[in-house]
């Protein structure tokens, strides 16, 4: 497994890069943007993890994340920086972060989300391979298929990032049941996850506007008041459901 380190200070991420290799990583330093998305165009075997700073010269975290996305929409990115404010958070998780750890950090905590990441990037990656047939769904003029991580809404397709596809078919694979805040963080974030219920809503949020007509007044991805969400594929139950 190849790990590439955004880090401009650089103590931090000799440390990082000792730490890693010592788990059996290969890992890779850049120390500013421009020399991140080189080294990560140029990888060969592709890197499998981002470790991002977001306070760097030149270039942002938020920028290299937005950058990577547009290429990759699967490969997990760890947030490292020492911003602790929510709108920092929510920022980076709006651009496609999967995970958001602040400085000072513990070394034991950080490997294992790395571990959890990386389990979870491989495990995807076989069952990708296992299968043979594309899987899709469909709901009102929505078209998600699985296989390639693409969300196509009439003549435009959208490439979600990993949680983000991985929370749709968690939505869409409990069609009409109502579930709670909980019960997505529990079934679609891992265990060591820092985020919140507000990150969920985030990500909802977000999954309104690539599938929703009107994503104020969604008629498939509704608020239960109180309680979470619930899927609807038929449009015409949505006007049932209490909504926030």
């Amino acid at each position: 497994m190849k790990i590439l380190i955004v880090e401009d200070e650089r103590a931090l991420a000799d440390g990082l890069k000792f730490n890693f290799e010592q788990e059996g990583y290969e890992a890779v330093v850049a120390e500013e943007g421009q020399a991140a998305l080189k080294h990560f165009e140029a990888a060969d075997p592709s890197f499998d993890l981002v470790v991002l700073d977001l306070m760097l010269p030149g270039m942002s975290g938020y920028e290299i994340c937005e950058e990577i996305r547009k290429s990759n929409t699967q490969i997990p990115i760890l947030i490292l920086s020492a911003r602790t404010l929510p709108q920092d958070k929510a920022q980076a998780f709006d651009l496609g972060t999967d995970q958001y750890m602040t400085k000072p950090f513990a070394l034991p905590e950080l490997l294992s989300r790395v571990r959890n990441l990386l389990q979870r990037r491989s495990v995807t990656a076989d069952s990708n391979q296992a299968e043979r047939l594309p899987q899709q769904c469909r709901f009102g003029g929505v078209i998600v298929d699985y296989d390639k991580y693409e969300v196509t809404v009439g003549d435009r397709t959208h490439l979600p990032t990993s949680l983000e596809m991985q929370l749709l078919k968690y939505f869409t694979d409990n069609e009409g049941i109502v579930l709670s805040r909980h019960q997505i963080l529990e079934n679609v974030w891992p265990e060591d996850a820092d985020v919140t219920t507000r990150t969920i809503d985030n990500f909802v949020m977000r999954l309104r506007r690539l599938v929703e007509e009107n994503p104020a007044e969604p008629r498939h991805i509704l608020s239960v008041r109180g309680t979470g969400y619930r899927f609807v594929a038929d449009t015409d139950l949505a006007d049932s459901d209490p909504t926030d």
